[in-house]
């Protein structure tokens, strides 16, 4: 029997990656006003999610989730929420056409503010301070003031994630999701790029078949799923005080939701089976995720399964595999048949961002190569074959924003290239144009399991 629990139950336990604020009871303060505000998302949507992610871990459909490393207080603005929702739109649409599978759309965005941080503390000519948590934390910059934790940045983070939400609704029913007009989606600077002109012909087809059933009858007009779409939202659950303020009883079947956003995840820092972090999400009814890094054990990761879907219900969990390149064949086939022995239902997810993660020449700043990014992905896809279980999808960082962070991709970002815009506040994101470059990759990889063709043999580091 797993013993009772409560919103605030977790207080009780371990806990990692945790802000020392100076001042208690301002915290609380807050935190009660928090407990006040009027939820993000309902449990009728994270139910609704949940029922969609079933599907993924059947084999019927596949998962995108993506999204900023760490959302900024500074940069929200509607152009940046659009320009993310435009390429996020982009990816789904390559995925579902091109790929012909459904496809789960689930954003890091409306909530992902704070990061766990590798040490407490940094140094800089001397020196020490608190490390940068994320925005809904501190800030950023490098003085006493800034670093300082600063619990009115919650409510700044919760109003940020409402008018998020709210132009992101609207993005996704009123209109500017509407098929007809999937030509308007390529950004600007994507347009003469090699993804561009993929996209482009991708667009070309879609007008086409859309006109035929346009002339059959099927509009717009009359059939919703052609001029709407369903956009989830996600993020760590780190900050445990503001989950618990936004965690509320559903009123129809009397279960608590997580009302800050439709899924949350425990990243591979705080996922101890004793810690706070689990005992927060065994208790919410959302669908919910765990990070896996090389350190997780097979054993361990079943009694995770077992304290976080004792019922073992399609789509509560998805395991969030993040290897790197190097290390993914050593580690994820023994998860699967680990899993598959015990017949544990669960959605496979393949992060492959955080595993390949270097710093680049002298420049020292931290970029991800490209080419190891597919070549996880690969992996991932050849070891779920292998062992005859579904590769559910993809989590990755990108941006609608044309960055320099990633290195690599068909219109090559060099080392050198990096200091030209690379302006993200903690781990380097795919751009837009990388982002749909994967989803080409994804998709005629989703394509040839479908169709069960044998793999053709390729070689990323010789480039062929």
């Amino acid at each position: 029997m797993a013993p009772r629990w409560s919103p605030d139950s977790w207080r009780t336990k371990p806990i990692e990656q945790v802000p020392v604020y100076p001042d208690m009871d301002q915290l609380a303060q807050v935190e009660e006003q928090l407990a006040s505000f009027p939820p993000l998302v309902f449990a009728g949507e994270a139910r609704e999610l949940k029922t969609k992610l079933a599907r993924v871990a059947q084999g019927e459909a596949f998962l995108l989730q993506g999204g900023d490393c760490a959302e900024s207080f500074a940069e929200h603005s509607a152009d940046t929420i659009r320009d993310f929702f435009r390429v996020f739109l982009q990816m789904a649409v390559v995925l579902t056409y091109a790929g012909g599978s459904p496809v789960v759309k689930l954003g890091r965005i409306a909530g992902q503010f704070a990061k766990p941080r590798s040490s407490p503390t940094e140094t800089q000519d001397g020196t020490t301070l608190p490390s940068y948590r994320g925005d809904i934390i501190n800030g950023i910059d490098f003085t006493e003031e800034s670093r300082t934790p600063d619990p009115q940045r919650m409510l700044m983070g919760y109003r940020q994630a409402a008018a998020t939400l709210n132009l992101l609704r609207a993005f996704a029913q009123g209109g500017y999701a509407n098929l007809e007009h999937v030509h308007q989606w390529n950004l600007g600077f994507v347009k003469d790029s090699p993804a561009g002109h993929r996209y482009q012909e991708l667009s070309d087809h879609i007008a086409e078949t859309l006109r035929f059933m346009r002339a059959i009858g099927l509009t717009p007009e009359n059939a919703p799923q052609l001029r709407s779409t369903s956009l989830y939202t996600s993020h760590e659950a780190l900050l445990l005080g503001y989950e618990q303020a936004l965690t509320r009883v559903d009123s129809t079947s009397g279960d608590w939701y997580a009302t800050s956003g439709h899924f949350l995840w425990a990243g591979d820092r705080t996922r101890q089976l004793d810690s706070a972090h689990m005992d927060y999400l065994r208790g919410i009814k959302n669908p919910i995720g765990v990070k896996c890094g090389p350190s997780i054990k097979a054993d361990e990761l079943l009694k995770l399964i077992d304290l976080l879907s004792p019922q073992n219900e399609p789509g509560r969990l998805t395991l969030i595999c993040r290897f790197g390149a190097e290390k993914i064949g050593n580690y994820l086939p023994a998860l699967i048949q680990a899993v598959e022995r015990e017949g544990k239902s669960v959605v496979w997810a393949c992060d492959p961002m955080h595993g390949n993660t270097i710093k680049a020449g002298s420049s020292g700043y931290k970029t991800r190569p490209f080419d190891l990014i597919l070549s996880e992905v690969e992996a991932f896809f050849d070891i779920h074959r292998s062992e005859g279980t579904h590769a559910g999808g993809i989590h990755v960082e990108m941006t609608g924003q044309n960055v320099t962070e990633c290195v690599g991709g068909a219109k090559a970002v060099t080392e050198t290239d990096l200091s030209d815009r690379y302006h993200t506040h903690c781990d380097p994101r795919l751009n837009a144009d990388q982002s749909i470059e994967l989803a080409f990759i994804v998709a005629e990889r989703l394509k040839r399991e479908r169709e069960g063709r044998p793999e053709p043999k390729i070689s990323i580091a010789a480039g062929e």
